[in-house]
């Protein structure tokens, strides 16, 4: 136990944090978790948000939270429902006719000589 005033002080703010610490680390460890397995935009975008913040207070380091984040976004994008034959028929566009190609020129290469005849 501490003896001196501010040590005392400083053991009590570090029980507030520990405790405030604790509750931001179980919202943002169930928010993830939530989104891992509904894998829904509005699931990911909050446990993103619950990143920033636990990031922000220091709880997380970034990259850890970044790392996190594109792995949620992995799985959300691979979630997706995949088009049917009919839909990609519906959305692609008539495709414009193709303009003819341009002739190439062949272009000689100068032959220069590096000696000169001097007599």
């Amino acid at each position: 136990m501490p003896i001196l005033k501010h040590a005392k002080k400083k053991l009590r703010q570090d029980k507030k944090r520990t405790i405030q610490n604790k509750k931001m680390k179980a919202v943002f460890k169930k928010l993830v978790k939530t989104a891992t397995e509904d894998k829904k935009p509005a699931s990911v975008s909050r446990a993103f948000s619950a990143l920033d913040k636990a990031v922000k207070k220091n709880i997380l380091n970034k990259n850890k939270a970044s790392r996190m984040k594109a792995s949620l976004a992995k799985h959300a994008i691979s979630n997706k429902p995949s088009k049917t034959a009919d839909q990609n028929k519906a959305e692609t566009k008539p495709k414009k006719a193709a303009k003819p190609a341009k002739a190439v020129k062949a272009t000689k290469k100068k032959t220069t000589s590096t000696k000169k005849n001097t007599k």
